[in-house]
């Protein structure tokens, strides 16, 4: 047991060590000399060392690294880490469209006041969400798929300039999000010190970055210099949020946490542009690589109330700089197959150095891009790193295109097509008429779709096989034990205990959860088969509506339109899916397993009480969940958006309803309870 003296001096130590890693790490203003540091630290180790039970998670000497980690333990995010939209346009209309957009959608009459903007640096590293509990770091994850990332605690304990405990009163629950970068100072430093120990050298600062904080052994990615900048939240509890962003980051800058003091409060689009001049001019002489800036509403009221589209929110923008160019020759052009199915023409490319790395391919984008640019085997191209970080092709060179002989004959390649079928399944590749990309139709059958397709047929929307998530996907196709979706009605509890974090339980309940969803419903079935353009509300709508899978199959382009909300485009992609003889082979297959569904009553759209009329939700209603609500309204012909508007019909508002609820207020829009819904729904709306 430790002597009380020694205890208070451990604490005494570890608030004074961590004073002076806040001064030296993220003010840039070093209090005392390196020396007396060392002292500090070496003193606290050996009262460590002395007395185990004074060691705390929150200790400086924790920043040295542990042991090395057999791999990297999943985190699910309690708030999603969405990617933030990235706008095209690098010149000054790239600003005025976003700004446009926002004033659309909050339906601002072109004489309101300009919206206000929190405007920051587009950090050039890896995205990371840091969760402090009590005010200390407990978690350290990776942004991931934007669900579920990697739990790198270890490795972001030895960044310095993240704090172990926060000072000032933190909330209960803080989780921060950020971008862990390497300076270009600490970059050439520590690739001068590699090269003189004959060690291979970083290629650049951001691959330097995500590399070591996805490094194994702690005590590797200790050796690499990193920093962390702080830039928005994720879940927290027991705090009162800030009004604006700006605003949050000034609090997390008061609970010591490093903020990026390159951002300013802007008022409409012609003080972003101008932010976005100054900072380019800026770039050069910053001591950190960016690709851009971010524009974000201030407000955190009107973040809520634009919401989110997809995976990246209406709120923010990501206006980026243009990239980097060099000529190079293309040597082969190749066809890649997405885990979607689109076709994508790729440029094999002489290797050239461009934006800090050797480029040896570079992405054509589809078949209308090569055509317009007439890219050819053989041609001297520019290429940028679009984003500076994709690489593409963006001009050829045409004095430099080879020919048959030196007078100036036809040229030695012909133009680039498409193939007629998959290179990896051998299925027809289709083109929708509106659509730029070609995709592969054996969605349920083709090796580059395999994982996508398994995992979407899966998801709890689809077949709801709870257990099966997008790691276990990766094992049994990885393994050779799933090609489609027929092989998981094969699969043992034996087979699945050998598998890695698998367990017999676990194995056991997989396989109880994939006999469940042998019975399903046809809408499910047919969301699960992962056909183009066809969503949740689509899949229930041709169910409905047909009554059976046989004549949805057997349905023409021309019939399939009659169902309500489905176009020429979506039409094409289901008569193209079941046109494929690889997916009926898989559907059969799945019939044969025993997936079945009872027939359903084909509806007449016309008879449904709330067809063409729009709903929002809000609130907490009290005698059905939101998912509930939304299937009921969807069944009875309505349409459930996500924001108050002019062209909505009804919100239907529960407990703590919120800014929807003010806003259909402000509208006039009819406001309904959980009862008027259930009434509406059985005795229609008023002609």
């Amino acid at each position: 047991m430790a002597p009380a003296a020694d205890a208070a001096r451990a604490a005494a130590l570890r608030a004074e060590i961590e004073r002076h890693n806040h001064a030296y790490y993220v003010l840039d203003a070093p209090t005392i000399p390196d020396a007396e540091y060392d002292r500090l630290f070496r003193e606290l180790q050996e009262l460590e060392d002395a007395y185990p039970e004074l060691l705390t998670a929150d200790s400086p000497t924790q920043r040295v690294g542990g042991k090395p980690l057999p791999g990297f333990a999943p985190v699910r995010h309690a708030v999603p880490m969405l990617s933030i939209r990235t706008e095209t346009d690098t010149g000054p209309s790239g600003a005025y469209a976003f700004d446009a957009r926002v004033r659309k959608l909050l339906d601002m009459p072109p004489e309101a006041s300009p919206v206000e903007y929190a405007a920051e640096l587009k950090f050039d590293g890896l995205a990371i969400s840091l969760r402090y509990v009590g005010g200390v770091l407990v978690q350290a994850a990776t942004r991931g798929d934007g669900e579920t990332g990697e739990d790198v605690t270890q490795n972001v304990r030895t960044i310095r300039q993240v704090p172990l405990r926060l000072t000032g009163t933190p909330p209960d629950v803080l989780e921060v999000r950020g971008e862990v970068y390497m300076s270009r100072p600490d970059f050439e430093r520590y690739n001068a010190r590699q090269r003189a120990l004959g060690r291979p050298a970083l290629v650049n600062p951001r691959n330097g970055a995500a590399g070591s904080i996805r490094q194994l052994d702690p005590k590797l990615a200790a050796e690499r210099p990193l920093s962390f900048f702080a830039y928005g939240l994720g879940e927290t509890a027991g705090w009162a949020r800030p009004e604006t962003h700006c605003a949050v980051l000034d609090a997390l800058s008061a609970f010591g946490l490093p903020v990026c003091t390159h951002r300013t409060v802007a008022h409409g689009p012609g003080e972003l542009v101008a932010f976005h001049r100054e900072i380019l001019e800026k770039r050069d002489h910053l001591p950190f690589d960016i690709d851009g800036v971010v524009y974000k509403v201030n407000s955190l009221a009107l973040q809520a109330e634009l919401g989110f589209v997809s995976r990246e929110p209406r709120w923010a923008v990501a206006h980026k700089y243009p990239a980097e160019e060099a000529m190079t020759v293309v040597e082969a052009i190749d066809v890649q197959v997405g885990r979607t199915g689109a076709i994508t023409p790729v440029a094999r490319l002489k290797p050239v150095f461009v934006g800090g790395v050797t480029v040896t391919n570079a992405t054509l984008h589809n078949e209308d891009e090569v055509r317009r640019k007439d890219v050819r085997v053989g041609d001297t191209v520019i290429v940028r790193r679009a984003g500076d970080v994709i690489p593409e092709v963006v001009a050829v060179v045409p004095e430099k295109r080879p020919l048959r002989d030196l007078f100036g004959g036809e040229p030695l390649h012909p133009p680039f097509a498409l193939p007629e079928s998959c290179p990896e399944c051998g299925s027809t590749v289709a083109r929708g008429a509106d659509e730029a990309i070609a995709r592969c139709t054996g969605g349920l059958y083709c090796p580059a779709q395999r994982k996508q397709a398994l995992w979407h047929f899966a998801a709890r929307r689809a077949m709801d096989i709870e257990g099966l998530g997008d790691k276990l996907v990766e094992q049994l196709v990885d393994g050779g034990l799933v090609r489609t979706p027929v092989d998981l009605y094969g699969l043992s509890v034996d087979t699945l205990a050998g598998l890695e974090r698998m367990g017999e339980k676990s194995a056991q309940n997989l396989v109880e959860a994939i006999a469940r969803s042998r019975q399903t419903t046809l809408g499910r079935f047919l969301f699960a088969l992962g056909i183009r353009n066809v969503g949740e509300a689509t899949a229930r709508d041709l169910a409905r509506f047909f009554g059976n899978l046989e004549t949805i199959e057997a349905a023409g382009v021309e019939e399939l339109q009659r169902v309500p909300d489905v176009g020429p485009v979506v039409a094409e992609s289901i008569a193209a899916f079941f046109a494929e003889a690889h997916n009926r082979e898989v559907i059969d297959g799945l019939r044969r397993a025993g997936v079945s569904w009872p027939d359903e009553a084909t509806s007449d759209p016309g008879a449904q009480p709330l067809a063409g009329r729009t709903l929002v939700l809000t609130g907490t209603l009290p005698g059905m969940t939101r998912d509930a609500a939304k299937a009921l309204i969807e069944a009875a012909g309505g349409k459930v958006a996500g924001s108050v508007s002019k062209k909505t019909d009804y919100v239907v508002a529960g407990a703590e309803a919120g800014s929807k609820l003010e806003k259909a207020r402000e509208l006039g829009v009819a406001i309904l309870d959980e009862a008027g819904l259930l009434k509406l729904m059985r005795e229609g709306v008023e002609k």
